[in-house]
């Protein structure tokens, strides 16, 4: 045994005492030598996860489901709203506002939220590269006092929520901010100084706005850096691509880029294949840069739902709509292919027999797109089209948004879904939103695990003591050797609960039908967790997990058994 694992067999040895409850129950209770052997084996060991396999599990309450809203904040879509513009405390208001949509997300038993902090080549952070977003104080460039990122991280965190930053590679503008005018871009701001970097789209007509020219190598270089300086300033967990890549198409108008193409198009067939390259080139490169920065952060896209139709290519869909292929200049079954990202959020926004693009056609697509690699598949469901007029009849009834959810448990490679966005969540119209959160979102979920990504193993707790309070069962636990040796810091902590004195085999945890509840680790000597659903009189039998940032789980703790 090596020296590191001596020094934490013998912490659990020197605490035991501590590991069972003031009444034990008639069965006998884990001797110092079995908590020993425990740490000691940690290391070799592999996740809980791993030891469940061939258990039978209730697919209403799976243990790992990734379950995020994208939170906008272009045109003040969901976050910070126009109001907080002229409220008397406006950043106090701004972040009562973004605290009441992790309120929403703890309620669903949501574990992500994916933040639009770069929507228009401007910043939610003080950046050294673009101005402050007007989304902030409602005028382009100003300083709004405070860095709303660094809050936002900061309480999604608290929240236990893994926080996903959303950029918009090239998008410079929106039709009601500067339009299609460089000059109303903010002082200093890039395009305004390199106006070459600039293509307005569509030109003379309703809808005209900016974007940076993705064939400019210099372009395609600075909104990497642009956007890597979060990722190097901020505990993030994710940087989030949204669809948005060359604009797409305007009736009898092409993106003016042809100078581009005759300077850098060398070697290429066609003006297409060099824009599907130069997207190539953001998506890889961009890959490569944060995960050389850090790589624990995960990398994900959520583009159009369509790659490809069958009839245009036998490699694409049953469906008969746009292809972010030749729209977007998209490739986005190839990013998946060469793992140049962590997770695609396909945005699937059709329902269930739509004729055009099938719900029920596109998700076993991507489910094929995606088997065979490390990439992780969520779904982008359209809680935005629940109850709209304007849409079919399917979303017109509030079962819907639930349908594809069950749906999607044919299909194992489907790892989560993402709705947008938080204000539709939270509209709740028909009451589909508390229909699918109550069939699909019951209990608590983890965060999918990513084993590509690097990880240590993780030494499990040691509980300390629960007492019983009039709201509820207060648990006390520690967690020994974290970062220290071979051992993995803990991000979080997952509390499971058993019903009577209950020694469960590893199916026990198999799923989430035991999962409680899970907490942000504080960096104290000592943790707690209140389980305030916990009924009076009743006996339980509580156990403690670790988890770090990318959710990587321990063995379980040695239990901790409250009699009365």
């Amino acid at each position: 045994m090596k020296p590191h694992r001596l020094r934490a067999a013998g912490l659990a040895v020197a605490l035991l005492g501590s590991l069972v409850a003031v009444a034990a129950p008639a069965t006998a209770a884990p001797t110092a030598d079995t908590a020993a052997t425990r740490i000691a084996d940690t290391a070799a060991a592999g996740p809980l996860t791993v030891g469940t396999a061939g258990c039978s599990t209730d697919p209403a309450t799976p243990k790992r489901q990734l379950r995020a809203m994208w939170i906008a904040s272009v045109v003040n879509i969901d976050w910070p709203t126009k109001a907080s513009y002229t409220a008397p405390d406006r950043i106090a208001a701004q972040k009562a506002e973004y605290a009441g949509w992790l309120d929403l997300a703890e309620r669903l038993h949501h574990n992500a939220v994916i933040v639009q902090v770069r929507p228009t080549a401007d910043a939610f952070w003080p950046s050294p590269h673009e101005p402050w977003s007007e989304y902030l104080t409602g005028v382009r460039g100003q300083d709004p006092g405070w860095d709303p990122l660094a809050y936002l991280v900061a309480e999604s965190h608290r929240r236990n929520l893994e926080f996903h930053a959303w950029f918009n590679p090239y998008r410079i503008s929106m039709p009601d901010g500067a339009g299609a005018d460089v000059d109303k871009l903010a002082p200093g701001h890039p395009a305004r100084t390199n106006p070459g970097w600039a293509v307005a789209y569509p030109v003379n007509a309703a809808g005209s706005r900016l974007y940076y020219n993705p064939g400019i190598p210099e372009v395609r270089q600075f909104v990497q850096t642009a956007m890597l300086d979060a990722v190097e300033r901020y505990d993030i967990d994710g940087v989030h691509f949204d669809d948005y890549f060359y604009p797409y198409p305007a009736a009898g108008q092409d993106f003016a880029d042809q100078a581009t193409f005759e300077r850098y198009g060398a070697g290429f067939a066609s003006r297409a294949d060099w824009r599907r390259n130069n997207i190539d080139l953001l998506v890889r490169e961009m890959g490569q840069r944060i995960k050389a920065v850090k790589p624990w952060v995960k990398f994900g896209v959520s583009p159009f739902g369509i790659w490809r139709n069958a009839a245009a290519d036998p490699l694409g869909s049953q469906t008969n709509g746009t292809q972010s292929y030749d729209a977007n200049f998209a490739d986005t079954r190839k990013w998946v292919k060469e793992e140049w990202i962590d997770y695609i959020v396909p945005q699937v926004y059709w329902n269930i027999g739509f004729t055009v693009a099938d719900y029920a056609k596109l998700v076993p697509w991507w489910s094929e797109v995606v088997a065979g690699t490390r990439v992780q598949l969520y779904i982008g469901q359209a809680d935005y089209k629940i109850a709209d007029p304007a849409q079919p009849a399917p979303w017109q009834d509030p079962a819907e948004m639930s349908r594809h959810l069950t749906f999607n448990r044919d299909y194992p490679q489907v790892a989560g879904n993402v709705h947008f966005s938080a204000v539709q969540v939270r509209a709740n119209r028909l009451g589909a939103t508390d229909l699918y959160a109550a069939a699909h979102y019951s209990r608590p979920a983890l965060i999918p695990t990513m084993p590509h990504l690097p990880a240590k193993p993780l030494l499990f707790p040691v509980l300390a003591g629960a007492g019983r309070q009039d709201d509820g069962i207060e648990l006390r636990w520690w967690h020994p050797a974290g970062g220290l040796g071979p051992f993995g810091t803990a991000t979080s902590y997952a509390i499971y609960r058993f019903d009577g004195l209950t020694v469960p085999g590893r199916c026990g945890f198999a799923d989430a039908g035991h999962l409680v509840g899970t907490v942000r680790a504080t960096g104290r000597s000592t943790q707690s967790y209140l389980d305030d659903s916990a009924e009076p009189g009743r006996r339980y039998s509580y156990y403690v997990t670790a988890l770090d940032r990318l959710a990587n789980e321990s063995q379980p703790s040695l239990p901790w058994f409250v009699l009365r």
